[in-house]
């Protein structure tokens, strides 16, 4: 008796199915989107999820699953580990997304090279690169290669076939987009053939312990390439960036099951591969030698560190009739709120002047912790009053005018005062007990006593 082969109709460009097959996807409105693909068999969609014919998951009791603590390997690139929470957990799938050229392959590369050279097996497969093209990189990045294995294979059955042959404790697959499981029809790359061979792969790591990184293409938004499910599937999700500055790199943690979520690690690039940044403070902090008027220094928290960056403000007098507000690197929304703020209760008006703000260095600050910074840029600007080079501020501001604290405080102003500054304009409470050697701290409670402060000094 012949077993029924099951079938759908997904959407390439989002991911949704239909019931039956239409010209137009109903979800995202594109036009001869929608393929038919085979799903295969009950027995053989079970045997591409477990990876054994007629396997079955053992029920257990919440109380008797172990509670020891996720083992973990370090990378031996010491701002990777902080990324990915500490270091590699065994049976932990990893995406690492990027633009082309970001160096996602590289930085893999080094990884795998460290991880391969202290004893540990190591698996690349590669669907894109030839395995020439990976030898002459790893030979010009002068990484010990003669521990690495290699493969070029596409198909992530064969690839699970290999593994149950050599059994290595890391994989690297590159790309994800790439790869095709026999039982989706559709060509690879379409987001049915992403979703299953992602999902084949997961299911294999965690049935056999082996830590998988999933190199992923992005779009032209820079956004990663395929469905959606693709960040639900994996356990940690990292994007390799550039700053303004194409020489660093900025690798965020957009996802982790196993630590802190918006983490980030620095990077340098040059001839011989990706280099750790030690002190990244000092890369945001590269200011001009002659001071200008708004330019202001604020300490930000980022995953489990400071982070202290530049913020620059321009107020300008209004060319046309409707003036602009821009915000490059914060929330544009945010910026307008804080100048209908600083109108209420500062007593400045700024509504005929066109502003512009930016965050040097290419970060993106996802906290309010800069929200004084901003403002005082706004006004050090208007004003053409310069700020001192040794001054910082930090502190949010609420509607009514009043300066909120943030966390890790104490923090923030020990690492400012070991970078050479003298001044904090801060939140009062958060002013210490004691106090920080070096460093002059004034606490403030509200936005016009914030303005009276650097009107004094």
């Amino acid at each position: 008796m012949s077993k029924k082969i099951k079938t759908a109709y997904v959407c390439d460009q989002c991911g949704a199915e239909s019931p039956r097959w239409g010209g137009q996807c109903t979800i995202c409105g594109e036009w001869n989107t929608i393929k038919e693909i085979r799903l295969g068999s009950a027995s053989t969609e079970r045997n591409s999820r477990t990876g054994y014919a007629g396997s079955r998951s053992e029920v257990k009791l919440l109380s008797d699953v172990s509670l020891s603590q996720a083992e973990r390997l370090s990378t031996g690139i010491s701002e990777f580990d902080r990324v990915l929470g500490g270091g590699i957990v065994r049976g932990s799938v990893v995406l690492i997304g990027g633009a082309p050229g970001a160096g996602k392959s590289t930085l893999l590369l080094q990884a795998i090279a460290n991880i391969a050279d202290r004893g540990v097996s190591v698996l690349y497969v590669s669907g894109e690169e030839s395995l020439q093209q990976i030898a002459e990189r790893a030979h010009r990045l002068k990484l010990p290669a003669e521990k690495i294995m290699m493969l070029m294979e596409t198909s992530v059955q064969r690839i699970c076939d290999m593994l149950d042959e050599i059994k290595p404790h890391i994989l690297v697959i590159d790309s994800i987009q790439v790869m095709h499981t026999q039982d989706t029809d559709s060509a690879p790359g379409s987001v049915s053939q992403v979703r299953e061979s992602a999902s084949y792969l997961t299911q294999y790591a965690k049935k056999h312990h082996v830590s998988i990184f999933m190199v992923g293409h992005v779009t032209k938004d820079q956004s990663l390439a395929g469905p959606m499910t693709l960040s639900h599937i994996v356990d940690t999700q990292v994007m390799l960036g550039a700053t303004d500055d194409a020489r660093f790199r900025v690798l965020r943690a957009d996802k982790n099951r196993f630590g802190s979520v918006g983490e980030l690690g620095f990077f340098a690039m040059d001839s011989t591969g990706l280099k750790e940044v030690k002190n990244p403070s000092a890369m945001f902090l590269n200011r001009a030698e002659k001071p200008s008027s708004g330019s202001v220094v604020t300490v930000l928290w980022e995953g489990t560190r400071p982070l202290l960056v530049e913020i620059q403000a321009l107020v300008t007098d209004c060319q046309y009739g409707n003036p602009r507000r821009l915000a490059v690197g914060f929330d544009q929304n945010r910026l307008a709120m804080l100048l209908a703020v600083l109108n209420r209760h500062g007593g400045i008006f700024t509504a005929q002047d066109e502003i512009y703000a930016n965050v040097v260095g290419g970060i993106k600050i996802t906290e309010t912790s800069s929200d004084l910074a901003i403002v005082v840029g706004v006004v050090s600007s208007l004003r053409d009053k310069i700020i001192p080079h040794d001054m910082f501020f930090f502190g949010e501001i609420g509607l009514s005018g009043e300066i909120r604290p943030v966390a890790n405080g104490h923090a923030r102003l020990n690492d400012a005062a070991k970078h050479g500054f003298k001044t904090a304009v801060i939140p009062k409470a958060n002013v210490p007990k004691t106090p920080v050697k070096g460093l002059q701290i004034y606490g403030v409670s509200t936005l016009s006593e914030a303005l009276d402060k650097v009107a004094e000094l």
